[in-house]
């Protein structure tokens, strides 16, 4: 009998994607300016670094908050000592504030509704515990967060069976898709418990649109099911359409239907639409008051630092500053968003069109040396570890098309991401004059007594070479 569990020494963790491997190599070779100007450039991070300045000039404005102190007095000692589960009153009425005022105050949150939690990976798998037995399954679209794979599945023993999405429709959720996937569980023997949904989408960087949020919500009821709907990029959308919560569908649609109503659950956290993944603040929301007595006590194993809630309820009260913010942040990313289109295009690189969240779902499929997942890792690993960065391929994302990377931009400088596009755009040209020349090789040795032909070889090894040295002289200018 072995001394550890087999939790302990199980390989269902999902540290072995690719998604963890490209983080590991980073780790290991990060890029520096100064430091290590030849190592990798972190793109596979979907982490908010824009705002920090206003995050920082608010502290500085407001140092009774950031020292602990109320009217110019200490209340450290109040907060160091044990608080309630349910968290501070103060700050759980900031959060439904701050909530509200990112879906334009078209709802409202009920603070006692709310639980808190060490993150939305502790919001998420808290709600698998409530709503799930081990062997329930969750039907997940695609291409979805890989850390899934482990939040929801590694402690809970639920299962994932994805929704098949495709690049045909944009990645749109269907019907089809939908029961296709529910008697994809049934045929595996799995109850299904229900859908979960990151709304706006990660990877795909798009909001859900009313119209599959309605069919989402139509889908649950004929199946009794429960659906998640993990909002934690809802801050982050830059431009039309505009985000529409679960929440406001509910209220149109199914306002006096306590039953549906207590089916929707939403999992929210500060760290990416106020940039703070540090502080581990998550939070759950339900209508089921079952569920919110439930993940209530389980939040005593994740519980959000008194000190955290007391700075951050104050931060939130403050209506100047939180209107200032959300509206900057939106601002900023939009700006880095196109920066990255826009280099990515340069490249011949194009991305699935976003409009939200720190990312973009990019189109690499043309580079592929074949329409396979193992074509995908080939160039996968030539991005890691020739061009030095570390993006993240669908595989890891479980989509069926081979060829998609999520590429993030808002955790690095504008001179970091404009360096990661100049190595973007030298690996695509290295890789397309590669194949001009290898197509020629293989044409010359095959047709080399035709002299018609070898005259036009030479003009397009020639308009190759031009182009490179073209190339190479606006990277200069660049510089």
């Amino acid at each position: 009998m072995g001394l550890l569990s087999t939790k302990a020494t199980c390989n269902s963790h999902g540290q072995d994607s690719s998604y963890f491997l490209g983080w590991e190599e980073y780790e290991k070779n990060p890029y520096h300016e100064i430091r290590n100007p030849n190592g990798i450039i972190q793109m596979g991070l979907a982490e908010n670094q824009l705002c920090f300045d206003l995050v920082e000039r608010w502290l500085e404005e407001n140092p009774d908050a950031a020292g602990f102190k109320r009217d110019g007095k200490s209340i450290f000692k109040e907060l160091a000592l044990f608080q309630d589960y349910n968290g501070l009153p103060a700050f759980k009425k900031a959060l439904a504030e701050f909530m509200s005022e990112i879906r334009d105050n078209k709802v409202t949150f009920d603070p006692d509704h709310i639980v808190l939690t060490a993150g939305a990976t502790s919001a998420n798998e808290t709600l698998m515990f409530c709503l799930a037995e081990p062997g329930d399954a969750f039907l997940l679209p695609t291409p979805y967060y890989p850390g899934f794979d482990r939040d929801l599945k590694w402690r809970t023993g639920i299962e994932i069976v994805p929704i098949q999405c495709s690049s045909s429709n944009g990645f749109k959720i269907t019907k089809p898709a939908l029961l296709e996937a529910y008697q994809s569980a049934q045929n595996r023997n799995l109850k299904v418990k229900g859908v979960l949904v990151t709304n706006p989408s990660n990877p795909l960087g798009t909001t859900i649109s009313t119209q599959e949020l309605n069919l989402l919500l139509q889908f649950i009821a004929s199946k009794n099911l429960h659906l998640i709907s993990d909002e934690i990029y809802s801050g982050t959308v830059f431009q039309t359409p505009a985000f529409v919560s679960v929440m406001e569908i509910l209220n149109q649609s199914y306002k006096h239907n306590d039953q549906i109503r207590k089916q929707v659950h939403i999992v929210y956290s500060l760290s990416k639409d106020l940039g703070l993944p540090g502080f581990r603040v998550g939070a759950v929301y339900s209508n089921d008051e079952v569920v919110v007595a439930a993940a209530t006590k389980m939040s005593s194993f994740g519980l959000v630092s008194s000190q955290t809630q007391y700075l951050l309820s104050v931060m939130l009260s403050d209506e100047t500053f939180r209107r200032k913010y959300i509206r900057e942040n939106q601002m900023r990313l939009k700006k880095r968003q196109r920066m990255l289109v826009d280099g990515l295009e340069k490249a011949g690189i194009k991305c699935h069109k976003g409009n939200a969240g720190l990312f973009s779902w990019v189109d690499m499929r043309h580079l592929l040396g074949a329409n396979t997942f193992e074509a995908e890792m080939e160039l996968w690993r030539k991005i890691v570890f020739e061009v030095r960065l570390n993006v993240s391929p669908s595989q890891s994302c479980h989509c069926s098309e081979p060829g998609w990377f999520r590429v993030c931009f808002a955790n690095m400088s504008e001179a970091t991401l404009d360096l990661a596009m100049k190595r973007f755009k030298a690996f695509v040209v290295d890789s397309t004059t590669t194949k001009l020349n290898s197509t020629w090789i293989r044409s010359r040795n095959v047709n080399s007594t035709s002299n018609n032909l070898d005259t036009k070889r030479k003009s397009v090894a020639k308009w190759v070479f031009r182009l490179s040295i073209h190339d190479r002289s606006s990277e200069s200018r660049d510089r």
